[in-house]
């Protein structure tokens, strides 16, 4: 594998274990606990001027806090998306600065691509045939599409209520798609039973691979970059799996330990009250959230009852002195509906849980007047442009 000088391995973060990733492509051979990518730290040399040097192209310019070099990247320019001041929004929560980080100008229009070209390249190094997954949609589509670039096979196990952009672009590029009648938990399940009959398929599961996670940490690079090193006080993510918020956690603390900033913000993970696993542990101090039993919100692609990487995400709010937020379908809509009138941004519904949870957090005084507060929007609104337009509708507008 053309792996980065600076990549040691693969991490078990329940065993300690570390794994070479030639030969380890998936959870820990030794316990089945998730693995993280580690790294020399010592022997990273960079600075700040290191890159501002570089373009801002893609989020292969951190190559030396990734695994694999550049020039072996599955990559179709992701990342380099931009820092969107929001001065209305910032006024209506009554904090300093708002700034949306837009990942909906990925290729495929979400945050999953960053993860996902990570992934797919471990894939292509281990030179497999077929990667498969289970997805709420965005995920899935991603992964055909890196897949496709990368000129291997996609299997892609999704729920019926997948919004329909997502199905439509994984057969679109390729992909075998499997529409589960269900929830993603029955998605989950006809995967597993696949991947039981074809063990040689290559999992890109969130958490299965422990590349995903890492990819999506490098939106929290830019971040601080654009804010030209200033660390912001707050980062509301909309949480599902964790990949996205575990990442950016962790690239954080990453930035301290190699002397590029002083202090890491406080990770807020915003869920549906439909489905809010994280929020209840959190507040039930529990260490690791249990089940939730009957899911239900219209943010689909954060609608996951049992998050693999759940442990994980509170030991990332704990640890950030942040917290976690849940809100009403109705209100995660309005506020994608006042992010677009107020500011022109298209948030996704699932997004827009962001937002949402600013809002209330803002109303619990847990957001000072001088914040600078980030919203992730985690994918494009155009992708469920019509659960939107049938909320205003629902208004009479």
């Amino acid at each position: 594998m053309d792996t980065t000088e600076t990549f040691v391995g693969l991490a078990c973060v329940d065993c300690d274990a570390v794994h070479d990733p030639d030969e380890t492509t998936g959870r820990c051979p030794d316990c089945g606990g998730i693995l993280d990518p580690t790294y020399d730290y010592d022997a990273v040399d960079v600075s700040r001027k290191t890159f501002e040097s570089r373009r801002f192209d893609t989020m292969w310019r951190y190559a030396e806090l990734l695994p694999f070099a550049r020039e072996s990247a599955v990559t179709m320019d992701e990342g380099a998306t931009a820092l969107v001041d929001c001065p209305a929004l910032a006024d209506e929560l009554g904090v300093g600065r708002v700034l949306v980080k837009d990942e909906g100008r990925n290729p495929t229009g979400t945050v999953a691509d960053r993860g996902q070209s990570l992934a797919v390249t471990a894939a292509a190094a281990h030179d497999a045939s077929d990667v498969a997954l289970a997805s709420t949609g965005e995920s899935g589509q991603s992964a055909s599409a890196y897949a496709a670039r990368a000129g291997v096979d996609s299997h892609v196990f999704v729920p019926t209520r997948s919004g329909f952009t997502n199905k439509a672009m994984v057969n679109v590029h390729g992909g075998d798609m499997t529409v589960v009648e269900g929830r993603i938990g029955d998605a989950e399940a006809a995967f597993d039973d696949a991947l039981a009959d074809e063990p040689d398929w290559h999992s890109l599961g969130a958490f299965h691979t422990p590349y995903r996670h890492e990819g999506q940490k490098t939106a929290l690079y830019e971040t601080v970059e654009q804010l030209d090193w200033a660390v912001p006080d707050a980062v509301v993510y909309p949480t599902g799996s964790g990949t996205g918020l575990v990442g950016m956690h962790k690239a954080a603390g990453e930035l301290v330990d190699l002397g590029l900033t002083d202090d890491t913000p406080a990770m807020y993970a915003a869920q549906a009250e439909g489905c809010a696993p994280v929020v209840r542990a959190f507040e039930e101090d529990r260490d690791v959230p249990e089940p939730w039993q009957q899911p239900d919100t219209i943010c689909g692609t954060i609608e996951i009852p049992d998050p693999a990487g759940g442990a994980l995400v509170l030991d990332a709010l704990r640890e950030s002195d942040g917290g976690a937020v849940a809100t009403s379908d109705q209100d995660i809509l309005d506020a994608a509906v006042t992010a677009a009138q107020h500011e022109g941004l298209e948030l996704s519904p699932s997004a827009a849980a962001a937002a949402a949870g600013a809002w209330e957090l803002a109303e619990r005084d847990e957001l000072d007047a001088e914040d600078t507060v980030v919203l992730a929007n985690t994918s494009a609104g155009s992708k469920e442009d019509d659960v939107l337009r049938s909320h205003l509708m629902s208004k009479g507008i």
